[in-house]
């Protein structure tokens, strides 16, 4: 007995719907992840008179603050502005060194209560060594 034999088609995979999804998930990850993005504090500086300070290469502990009154530590910016995590951050920072000079460099719009804050938290912690930048006024020609 002769059977007829079948004939077998072809068997292809189509891979449109592949490229779909893929695109699909490209597109959601694109739109879905955040970028981080680097700041920096802008500081606009009281102005005074008097001689410059002379540059001396000795460790120091820096306390920035913004206009808005917001407090960074050693480039640190942290949570929020209140003097238990400034005293906090200090303490990191310096390794409960109280020796370390500081310096406070406030924006010429800052505050004044944000500057006797950090004053106030670096005399609760021992601090004697401290200074205050600032610019010099520029000339009106």
């Amino acid at each position: 007995m002769k059977f007829q034999r079948q004939s077998k088609e072809a068997v292809d995979v189509n891979l449109t719907p592949l490229i779909d999804v893929v695109f699909l998930l490209l597109i959601f990850f694109m739109v879905s992840t955040t970028f981080t993005k680097e700041t920096h504090l802008a500081i606009d500086l009281p102005e005074a008179d008097g001689e410059k300070a002379v540059a001396q290469n000795v460790e120091f502990l820096e306390i920035v603050i913004s206009s808005s009154g917001d407090f960074t530590v050693n480039e640190k910016t942290l949570v929020n502005n209140t003097i238990e995590v400034l005293k906090s951050a200090i303490e990191k920072a310096s390794d409960s060194n109280n020796k370390l000079p500081m310096i406070i460099t406030a924006d010429g719009q800052t505050p004044h209560q944000a500057v006797v804050t950090a004053m106030d938290a670096a005399g609760q912690l021992g601090f004697v060594s401290l200074k205050i930048t600032t610019q010099k006024p520029q000339q009106d020609n």
